[in-house]
């Protein structure tokens, strides 16, 4: 099964991921999106990161009608900060069966130079990559196999979103209810 992996923090899950998942699956030949909960990014600093066993179940109330989109917790048994090359390499070892791509921003890839041996996932994934506002993709990288998609984008970030709860506002239609019901319920994000 050709499997694409969106990595994030998801910190929390939004509409605008849950579009772009979708519009993978629907508009791409990838069969199944896996929503890769990272428990430390490198390169973003892990302050106000709600725990990843909470923000992975957001993730798993926002998904589970849906069959093929699919959310793992497979950076949470590697070493950290989790790597993109590390977890790919471990998950092509668990799972020979599947081909795996990687989904990322514009914004990230134009970071991709910064990334742990980056010109091993360039030689061995295709990247699906959805542009974000201000963020042009373009492609110096010889041989390799990108794919540019044209999702709908909304103005949503999970900023904005911790934010909003933070000055005591409504996040209704911008995380599914289920998500914002479970926020509520247990406070996240407040301080």
């Amino acid at each position: 099964m050709k499997v694409g992996l969106y990595f994030g923090s998801f910190n929390p899950i939004h509409h605008g991921h849950l579009i772009i998942a979708q519009h993978v699956v629907q508009n791409t030949d990838l069969e199944q999106v896996w929503f890769v909960v990272s428990p430390q990014n490198p390169l973003k600093p892990s302050a106000g990161l709600l725990n990843e066993f909470h923000r992975l179940y957001l993730i798993q109330l926002s998904i589970e009608d849906t069959q093929h989109l699919k959310v793992t917790d497979i950076e949470f048994r590697l070493p950290r900060p989790s790597y993109t090359v590390d977890t790919l390499t471990y998950l092509r070892e668990k799972y020979p069966q599947h081909e795996f791509a990687v989904i990322m921003g514009s914004d990230s890839f134009e970071n991709l130079p910064r990334w742990k041996n980056y010109h091993h996932i360039l030689d061995n994934y295709p990247l699906y990559i959805y542009k974000r506002p201000g963020h042009e993709v373009e492609d110096h990288y010889e041989g390799s196999r990108v794919s540019v998609l044209q999702a709908p984008l909304l103005e949503i970030s999970a900023t904005h979103i911790r934010n909003t709860i933070k000055a005591g506002k409504s996040i209704r239609y911008l995380v599914p209810d289920k998500v914002a019901e479970e926020i509520e319920r247990n406070g996240y994000y407040k301080s």
